[in-house]
């Protein structure tokens, strides 16, 4: 095991977090390891000391990142690529398919809108979106079933729903999407950093997940999976010099496009914020996405005992199979004077729609919740 690894160093050292606040909040934006601070330091303390003297060495890191997303989902090194957000890795799909009027595309309707829009706007070319009815804040996939039909392109579903939490069935969907010739399509970004991901088994064609959340890295910086079964069909449809297979010998026009999923990345990278998501995926090889998956399951089971303790209405799913890392519930009196006050006591958490979310990350503690509930009861 790395001398550096979390489970060995203090937890406060590799999460300074710990000693500022509670932070309950992985499901929106993530506070920063120090591993990930040193690799943007070093990044750029070498910049700007050495220039681009050791270019070399940025664009091994880049490659290195590459593999460990790779890793982490299950896929092939030439099957991934880096994107700025989750939008725009499901935007590449739907961009990129050659749709035909009165074609579908088939969602829940409790998406985070990046798994909404692109599709919607795909309308103009007469594809439906088609909305699966959530209930409670499930995704039923008998449910998903009865909204395809022969028209049916492509089946969009996030890992792990961002309200409700509740985890979407994968290998169900994905084999159905198999059996039916329908193109299967996650939005991992709730889930990546919880759950282990395996996207041969589970049989997905796209996969989008920005790092900022579970994946403790920066904001704008995330990976695309593309399995090479559908790579030709999907156009890249933003075309930079990058996109080439001869990218590097500028002056020669050859317009052919690389033989993998690199064709998607236009230009030129960015380098720091990649750095900076290799060091963060770093920390999950170290410590194992089952071992991470277990920790947060089991933070989770006290939270949920908890709020049963205190009659308080559980939204998210409590059945093993449809679990995550997001707990959402119900409070007694105003949600938003609730997230007021836990912010004024140093707590961190997500409340809208009427409903508190808290996400705890494997580092976080039991003597947390116990002060998280105990500020939770002073409120009430």
């Amino acid at each position: 095991m790395d001398k550096n690894s979390p489970s060995l160093l203090s937890a406060q050292e590799h999460f300074p977090i710990l000693k500022n606040r509670i932070f309950f909040d992985h499901a929106r934006v993530a506070p920063l390891p120090q591993c990930v601070r040193q690799a943007i330091t070093n990044f750029a303390d070498d910049a700007c000391e050495q220039g681009t003297a050791n270019y070399i060495d940025w664009t091994a890191e880049v490659e290195k990142t590459r593999l460990r997303f790779a890793r982490l989902i299950n896929a092939d090194l030439d099957e991934v690529a880096f994107v700025k957000n989750t939008s725009e890795g499901i935007a590449i799909v739907a961009n990129g398919l050659d749709w035909k009027p009165g074609d579908n595309v088939v969602i829940p309707d409790i998406e985070f809108p990046a798994n909404v829009y692109p599709w919607q706007n795909l309308r103009r070319h007469g594809v439906e979106t088609r909305f699966v009815h959530a209930v409670e804040g499930r995704v039923l996939f008998d449910d998903i079933v009865k909204q395809t039909d022969s028209r049916t392109r492509v089946i969009s579903v996030s890992s792990v729903e961002c309200n409700s939490g509740f985890r979407n069935d994968l290998n169900r969907i994905g084999a159905f999407c198999k059996e039916r010739g329908i193109l299967f399509c996650v939005d991992a970004i709730q889930s990546l950093g919880v759950l282990p991901m395996d996207v041969k088994r589970d049989h997905i064609d796209f996969l989008s997940a920005d790092g900022h959340k579970w994946l403790l890295s920066v904001e704008g910086l995330g990976g695309f999976y593309i399995s090479k079964n559908v790579l030709d069909q999907v156009y890249p449809v933003t075309v930079g010099w990058n996109n080439m297979v001869d990218a590097s010998n500028y002056m020669d026009y050859n317009f052919e496009f690389r033989p993998d999923a690199q064709r998607f990345e236009e230009g030129s990278c960015n380098t720091l914020s990649i750095h900076a998501f290799g060091a963060a995926l770093s920390l999950f090889e170290t410590e194992g996405m089952e071992n991470v998956q277990q920790k947060i399951f089991k933070l989770g089971d006290l939270i949920i005992e908890n709020l049963r303790k205190r009659d308080l209405s559980i939204i998210s799913s409590t059945m093993p199979e449809e679990r995550s890392g997001n707990i959402s519930f119900t409070p007694k009196g105003d949600f938003l004077a609730l997230a007021e006050y836990m912010q004024k006591n140093k707590v961190t958490l997500t409340a809208r729609n009427g409903l508190v979310r808290v996400s705890p990350h494997f580092y976080n503690t039991s003597d947390e919740i116990e002060r998280f509930f105990s500020i939770l009861d002073d409120f009430s």
